[in-house]
């Protein structure tokens, strides 16, 4: 890689980091979740969301007093609302005022997560330092696909707490002659793949429990980059109130990989 090239990586990182961290803070990202409450059958009012919430046969339910509103894809509720059963890994937001609730299944359990724009964890935020972007991260790999995909159970940071995902495959890639897999799950775009993975680094420099990694769809040979680099920290590197998934044990890698995001301050 030139000089030239190697500014041209510079700033494409730079520029995909910066709009990550412009996401993270965005009004009510998870910065601003002021609390994560599990819901029960019998209805609980909270003093960061309007209503009484429950969870039962007719899943999410509210029940909001006189004077009390919730607004959802545009239109405005009041009196008792059923969300009905939302699916594992699901969500609906609600905003009230500034403000906003999302309301979710988790771990399969009902959940709500204020989210107020004044939480001083979002407005006392100064960024995530990270490793100066280095091309020797960015890594040819290659995606071996798995047939049909493995459900695979893995932790969270919640105690008891447990994710099941459809794992699709697995990349294998080198580093210094050395060879390595990860075990890749479906990613948020059509044929892209979500990798969750600890290093040598994790505890020291980057947050203990995971990193994230975005992986673009392979090729039709199945090849793939894996660019470190742009490895970032879930949210529970900076909330008490999330229910992020751990790393399978087998994505738990001997090296240090020294890129992305560090930990936070």
């Amino acid at each position: 890689m030139t000089v030239t090239d190697t500014d041209v990586f510079a700033q494409e990182w730079a520029a995909w980091h910066e709009e990550h961290e412009r996401k993270r803070a965005s009004a009510h990202g998870f910065l601003a979740i002021t609390s994560m409450r599990w819901l029960a059958e019998e209805p609980e009012m909270y003093v960061d969301v309007p209503g009484a919430w429950s969870s039962g046969q007719d899943g999410i339910v509210v029940s909001l007093a006189p004077g009390e509103s919730l607004v959802v894809d545009g239109v405005e509720i009041t009196g008792r609302h059923s969300f009905g059963v939302i699916d594992e890994g699901g969500g609906v937001t609600a905003l009230f005022g500034d403000a906003a609730v999302e309301i979710a299944n988790r771990g399969g359990s009902a959940i709500i997560r204020p989210r107020h724009p004044d939480n001083p964890v979002l407005t006392g935020y100064r960024g995530t330092e990270a490793y100066a972007p280095d091309p020797r991260w960015a890594i040819q790999g290659r995606f071996v696909a798995y047939d049909p995909p493995v459900p695979t159970t893995v932790g969270s940071v919640v105690d008891g707490l447990e994710h099941v995902y459809e794992a699709v495959g697995e990349i294998e890639f080198e580093v210094d002659g050395a060879a390595y897999r990860l075990i890749a799950f479906p990613g948020s775009a059509p044929g892209s793949l979500h990798v969750l993975f600890r290093d040598g680094t994790s505890g020291r420099t980057t947050y203990a429990a995971t990193r994230s990694l975005s992986v673009e769809a392979p090729d039709a040979k199945g090849d793939v980059l894996i660019d470190f680099n742009r490895a970032t920290n879930l949210p529970c590197a900076y909330t008490a109130h999330a229910t992020c998934p751990l790393p399978p044990a087998a994505n738990r890698l001997s090296i240090a990989v020294e890129a992305g995001e560090k930990m936070p301050a």
